[in-house]
């Protein structure tokens, strides 16, 4: 009769045990696919932004800066820069008064001597 309450307090405790191992299994089990399931979302993730990157590349070194395809390329030829510009408007002149500015600030510098020269020093 001991032995049979020994038996049912081990298998007792041996049912607890197995209990708190699968438990244990589970969660390991569970943090597994959690790991994997999160690693294929980034790998997927990452696989998409190099698409979009690339039509993206291939899109802008298609068209123009309009968004639309270039049809023109510009080229240039020696004659653009060595021909003589007819300008459509004559040239700004001043009006005389500023003119006569200028010509007063002149003849007031005219009077000192602003030059710097290096004399001998005498002792």
């Amino acid at each position: 009769m001991a032995s049979e309450k020994e038996n049912h307090v081990v298998n007792g405790e041996d049912e607890e045990e197995e209990e708190k191992m699968e438990q244990f299994f589970a969660l390991l089990r569970n943090f597994r696919e959690a790991r994997n399931r999160r690693k294929h979302e980034l790998i997927q993730r990452e696989q998409e932004e190099k698409s979009k990157k690339k039509k993206k590349k291939n899109k802008t070194s298609k068209l123009g800066d309009d968004g639309e395809k270039s049809s023109w390329v510009p080229s240039f030829e020696w004659e653009d820069f060595t021909a003589e510009i007819e300008f459509r408007r004559p040239s700004i002149i001043f009006p005389p008064s500023f003119n006569n500015k200028q010509e007063e600030k002149k003849q007031e510098d005219d009077g000192l001597d602003l030059n710097l020269t290096l004399s001998p020093a005498s002792s």
